[in-house]
């Protein structure tokens, strides 16, 4: 198996809402875990090659809170942030990790609100069971926000940052 089918699994196992799935196939045992803050742990092992194969088994599949609270405030402000909001692109987290807007402690961050920039450019990099994943723009624009904190942790297809397309 490898990262690219890891990080795949894991991406399923987070949408899915899963508490815990247990994988075991040739040589490889994986264990992810999701606990109540909504963290997904990956537990990768090597077992020896004449262990017999099983199936994949999912635990059952539990509610996860709301992350998506609004504020309160007048109901007429929210909708027109929401209409402002719906012209710009939103770029989201292709995986779980954690987020860092800056290559090294001592560069410049990679954009800036107000940055430029076009598709494929890097906009930040998530690092992922130890390695860095650099993510590229999908449309070319300009930013707006930027939605996330530095060294912050972020989930699958979390809102990153707002671009302004035309």
């Amino acid at each position: 198996m490898d990262l690219k089918e890891i990080q795949n699994l894991i991406k399923f196992v987070a949408k899915s809402g899963a508490s815990e799935v247990k994988l075991e196939m040739d040589d490889v045992k994986i264990t992810i875990k999701t606990g109540s803050d909504d963290d997904v742990k990956t537990y990768v092992q090597q077992v020896p090659m004449n262990m017999p194969q099983q199936q994949m088994q999912q635990a059952p599949v539990q509610p996860q809170p709301n992350q998506a609270q609004q504020p309160s405030g007048s109901e007429e402000s929210s909708t027109q942030k929401a209409t402002d909001d719906d012209k710009y692109v939103t770029i989201k987290s292709p995986i779980i990790g954690t987020f860092y807007r800056k290559p090294s402690p001592d560069k410049k961050p990679f954009v800036e609100v107000g940055s430029e920039v076009k598709e494929g450019d890097v906009l930040c990099t998530i690092e992922a069971m130890k390695l860095f994943n650099e993510i590229e723009s999908e449309v070319s624009g300009k930013i707006v926000k930027v939605l996330v904190d530095d060294s912050s942790p972020v989930e699958f297809d979390q809102p990153l940052f707002l671009v302004d397309p035309s």
